[in-house]
């Protein structure tokens, strides 16, 4: 039996959580789009052909952003092909995934589905192949109220009030050499100043987004950053970090410690970006936007492009199917996530159906199912409860030796206080792969009167349990009733590989 312990106080906090945090990610890709949110032949179809059971997943999810339309998508995508009747667009070549596009889906359907699902959009610009023209058009079409030609043409596709879309990536990877228009660190900089300077000067509220390097292992990080932030810094309002994380070489003691490297990859992105702001003699500091992290199994045939004269449309890529021991994972990152919440001011999970997602579905022909992956719960339950403000927490744990990252706590955790209820979050993950836990939380710096609402923790005694079509219900969160407040203090017992939220209030 492992022993640990923390201490929450009011008192101590990082900054508050923010919504963002909660976001997602929509791509033309795979079977994301089609046959994942938009299947027209579904039973659950609405007019609009949208899957009513995967809204409903989505919301039940607590999903508050999504990225769109890409992703490597993205650097060689049209806006235009998506807008107008549906009949009269073209079929084009998706260069990213070596797919077909047959643009059924663009802006104004997304943006439909954005209202359904409650969700505001994070909308990405195309400086792949495409410049500051595009980008100055497409925000005219998405935000100015008419008496322009793009806003006029909107209107005429029967949106008459503009969308007033605030939150813009400025391009997607463009350091990684798979991108299409990959560039240098300079070149992009100065695009990306040169487009987000345009786009302020026609809409000064919106906030934007610059393209840090696609990975932390990536050879031009960290100086990328740099460069990047040095030519755009007055335009932009947060640089992106993307990661994935999965068990390289079956090495389950790193992989469970995934969040120590996000950790690291937030703290180096922040020294970065304050580095230019000293550099450059700025008031602003520039925050984070992690808008792509996941469990992502990279290497496996179903993450292999189409060849040859194959360009299918949305064919199944990328559906990797989670276990329990990913499900912890993706809630350990959200830990990670929420504790940089001063300076993480979004995130966005990649991605949200059927393409490394929480959300999985059947096509219509198929059955037309759709259930909930491990993945989903620690997402949908932190979304609902993680609010007010982060509190500062250190666990004092048992550490063992990883292969990846060196000496790691065995048990990690980050909690929440809403002021306005009273309410207490706690989150918490044991990455042991063999050993419960007993922790102890301090409790007196709230007073007396806190008490257990609720315990919920995800484990399997086979880690190795996936979800499933027939049966995505025989693991799922279930009451820890071991959680108890006594004399100002939480204890509560947590098996290995596990993933625990503790609900506390007067």
């Amino acid at each position: 039996m492992l022993t640990a312990s923390l201490t929450l106080d009011p008192a101590f906090t990082v900054g508050p959580v923010r919504p963002r945090t909660f976001g997602s990610f929509v791509e033309h890709l795979g079977r994301c789009v089609y046959t994942g949110i938009y299947d027209p032949e579904h039973p659950t179809a609405d007019e609009d052909g949208f899957r009513q059971d995967v809204l409903d997943l989505v919301k039940e999810m607590g999903v508050t952003t999504v990225r769109y339309p890409g992703g490597n998508f993205v650097s060689n995508y049209q806006w235009q092909d998506g807008i107008g009747p549906v009949g009269d667009r073209p079929r084009r070549l998706d260069l990213a995934w070596h797919c077909t596009e047959p643009n059924l889906v663009g802006l104004n359907e997304f943006m439909r589905w954005c209202k359904k699902a409650g969700v505001e959009p994070m909308m990405a610009i195309n400086l792949g192949t495409a410049g500051v023209r595009e980008a100055l058009d497409l925000l005219e079409y998405c935000n100015v109220p008419s008496g322009t030609y793009w806003s006029d043409l909107r209107r005429s596709h029967g949106v008459e009030e503009p969308y007033r879309i605030k939150l813009w990536c400025l391009g997607n990877e463009m350091d990684g050499p798979w991108q299409t228009g990959h560039k240098t660190a300079h070149e992009y900089g100065r695009l990306a100043a040169e487009a987000g300077r345009a786009m302020l000067q026609l809409d000064p509220s919106i906030e934007l987004v610059a393209c840090g390097s696609s990975g932390s292992g990536m050879p031009t990080f960290g100086a990328w950053e740099n460069t990047v932030l040095t030519e755009a810094y007055d335009q932009v309002d947060m640089i992106s970090a993307h990661a994935y994380y999965w068990p390289k070489d079956g090495d389950m003691d790193s992989f469970l410690a995934s969040a120590v490297s996000m950790d690291r990859f937030i703290d180096d992105v922040v020294a970065t970006a304050d580095a230019v702001r000293a550099a450059e003699k700025k008031d602003k500091r520039i925050q984070v936007s992690f808008d792509e992290w996941n469990v992502w199994y990279l290497g496996l045939d179903e993450t292999k492009n189409p060849e040859g004269d194959d360009w299918p449309v949305a064919p199944r890529l990328l559906e990797d199917i989670y276990n329990v021991a990913d499900a912890v994972v993706v809630g350990n990152l959200l830990i990670s996530l929420l504790r940089h919440t001063d300076r993480v001011y979004a995130a966005s999970q990649a991605q949200l159906v059927n393409v490394i997602a929480p959300i999985f579905t059947e096509p219509h022909a198929e059955g037309g199912r759709a259930w909930r992956q491990t993945t989903f719960h620690p997402f949908a339950l932190t979304a609902a409860h993680a609010k007010g403000d982060v509190l500062q927490v250190a666990v004092k744990a048992p550490t063992h030796e990883t292969k990846e990252f060196g000496e790691v706590p065995l048990l990690d955790a980050v909690a929440t206080h809403d002021a306005t209820t009273g309410e207490v979050a706690l989150f918490v993950v044991n990455r042991s792969l063999d050993a419960d836990a007993s922790l102890d939380v301090d409790l007196r710096g709230f007073g007396e009167g806190l008490g257990v609402v609720e315990a919920l923790t995800l484990h399997s005694a086979e880690w190795t349990w996936k979800a499933t079509a027939a049966d995505a219900t025989s693991v799922v969160p279930v009451a820890n009733d071991s959680a108890q407040v006594s004399g100002g203090h939480l204890t509560v017992q947590l098996p290995p590989v596990s993933w625990t939220m503790i609900r506390l209030a007067a």
